[in-house]
């Protein structure tokens, strides 16, 4: 086990201990709070200490420097001034170091938690360029709840111990790597799988991510100075950050560029949190709070008044499967969808995501999508999409992916991978539905079997019962219907039966149970016979003889 894992598993243990009767995705909102507000004080001080904004002073860390020198009139130029740096900025008497001083010092009350937050809120002002970033991010930390107690002095109790808890470990691991993101990761995960159909709304599972961000990664021209990645259903933020470290270099600041976007206002503040503890500087990263089906990407008018839309190199998703959506007839004017001769139906989004997804993605670029199986065969507005989708050669691959992968539901899903512009119209088909590993809530997808998947997109040739390579002629011939079993047989016969050998081996048991049998009355015959066993042995005798 790794040391975030370990810390994570410590962490999630503290945790259910402390949260008392509050639901483990609502105690969430706290833990990962307080470790975000905690990570950007620590990188506060560092700013302060890397750019030697105070004289070291033999005795006096760098907070005691902070507090001592940004006072009065001169608190506002060094809150300017972080906050031009960083994006935010914490006044001394709001730092994570001060808080715990006070609650070390037994002197920390409601009060104290409250002001952090608010200043908070009122600092994120002060860079208009990052407000968008920062502001509202801890507002799903809901200090007067009174799940957390039934009074004041118990709602303070559980906030200190909660920051007792986060504060209580190292988040560096013994090669002196910053893990906090990891541990962040981690906790996501374990509280997506006590979510249940809730956990969808806010996490895919990391193999499931990683097969999405090799496959858009295997197409991507890898000398480009930078990258675009876009998910408009984004949750927690974890496929975009899967998507970075399929990327060479993908770490580096301003080789990948970040673009999400998120209807769950509490959804949305986590990946706000995930990316910047995984180290994305907030100027890479344009993150909405937004309707992607209803507002579309709101990138604005330009000078001449004129929305133009945004789009990206690569773009991944996992959407909510057959949501309900506004399928006003209007839509059908939308550059989204005008292309494709029908509208997703009301009462399945499924293609309305696909379609947005497709409209945003470069000329060259490459996009995966999980979705429901029934895309793939449904007929109406659906095929009418598909068809359309076949024809102008923008489907490149279907992927069948093992059923039970997901938190929110146990239905089998697929994997599809579009361009918007090909050389030809085939279609890749895999059935990689058999490849995983049984897991006690849900089945996971193994390296072996990710990689098997991502070696044949790449080849792009068949395998027996495992791809097929379909000309657009064969995918006519089953009227444009994709479902992955007429084009992949996985069908395994069974061996042939030996007739002659099986008469034998039934000759030999039955003269195996006749011997039984005589043994057995043989021993019936030395038992003691008195009248109380005579009727019984009788029976017994009775019994083989009808047999």
């Amino acid at each position: 086990m790794s040391k975030a894992q370990d810390v994570s598993s410590q962490l999630w243990s503290m945790a259910n201990e402390l949260r008392g009767t509050m639901d483990a995705s609502e105690y969430r909102n706290y833990i990962l709070g307080f470790m975000f507000y905690r990570y950007l004080s620590e990188k506060q001080e560092k700013y302060l200490i890397d750019n030697d904004i105070f004289d070291q002073v033999e005795g006096k860390s760098i907070n005691d420097l902070y507090r001592q020198d940004a006072v009065g009139d001169d608190l506002k130029d060094y809150l300017e001034d972080i906050s031009g740096a960083l994006g935010y900025a914490i006044a001394p008497e709001d730092t994570w170091t001060t808080l715990m001083e006070k609650i070390h010092d037994s002197k920390a009350n409601a009060e104290d938690f409250q002001n952090i937050f608010d200043h908070f809120e009122e600092n994120a002002q002060l860079n208009s360029f990052a407000e968008k970033d920062f502001r509202g991010v801890f507002a799903d930390v809901n200090l007067n709840n009174s799940r957390l107690g039934n009074n004041l002095a118990t709602r303070t109790k559980a906030l200190i111990a909660t920051a007792k808890m986060v504060n209580d470990f190292d988040y560096f691991d013994e090669n002196g790597h910053d893990i906090l993101g990891d541990v962040y990761e981690y906790l996501i995960k374990q509280f997506a799988s006590n979510a249940g159909k809730k956990a969808g709304e806010f996490y895919t599972p990391h193999e499931v991510s990683k097969v999405l961000a090799k496959l858009v990664a295997a197409n991507m021209d890898l000398n480009q100075e930078s990258f675009s990645i876009y998910d408009p259903t984004m949750g927690s933020g974890s496929l975009l950050l899967t998507v970075r470290d399929e990327i060479p270099n993908g770490r580096q600041k301003g080789r990948v560029r970040f673009y999400g976007q998120e209807l769950n206002t509490t959804t949305y503040n986590l990946a706000r949190m995930n990316l910047m503890m995984h180290g994305v500087d907030y100027g890479n990263m344009t993150l909405r709070n937004a309707d992607t089906l209803a507002m579309d990407w709101p990138d604005g008018l330009d000078q001449d008044g004129v929305d133009r839309p945004h789009f990206f190199d690569a773009v991944v998703a996992n959407p909510p499967y057959s949501q309900k959506w506004d399928a006003d007839s209007s839509k059908l004017k939308d550059p989204r969808f005008k292309d494709y001769g029908a509208l997703a139906p009301k009462g399945k989004a499924d293609y309305a995501f696909l379609l947005h997804s497709l409209y945003h993605l470069e000329q060259n670029g490459t996009m995966a999508i999980v979705l429901p199986h029934g895309v793939l065969f449904r007929g109406a507005a659906e095929g009418k999409i598909r068809k359309a989708l076949l024809e102008k050669g923008q489907i490149d691959a279907i992927i069948g992916m093992p059923a039970g992968l997901f938190y929110s539901t146990g239905i089998p899903t697929i994997v599809m991978v579009l361009k918007k512009h090909r050389d030809n119209r085939d279609v890749l088909f895999i059935d990689a539905s058999k490849g995983f590993e049984k897991g006690k809530n849900q089945n996971i997808l193994r390296d072996q079997d990710i990689a098997k998947i991502i070696e044949t997109y790449k080849k792009r040739q068949d395998v027996d019962k495992y791809a097929h390579l379909a000309t657009m002629d064969e995918i006519k011939e089953n009227e444009f219907n994709l479902n992955i079993p007429r084009y992949v047989d996985t069908f395994e016969e069974e061996p042939p039966i030996d007739i002659v050998a099986l008469s034998k081996e039934m000759q030999d048991i039955d003269q195996k149970i006749a011997q039984s049998e005589a043994e057995f009355l043989s021993l019936v015959d030395d038992l003691d016979v008195n009248e109380h066993t005579q009727s019984t042995i009788d029976a017994i005798k009775a019994v083989f003889k009808h047999d």
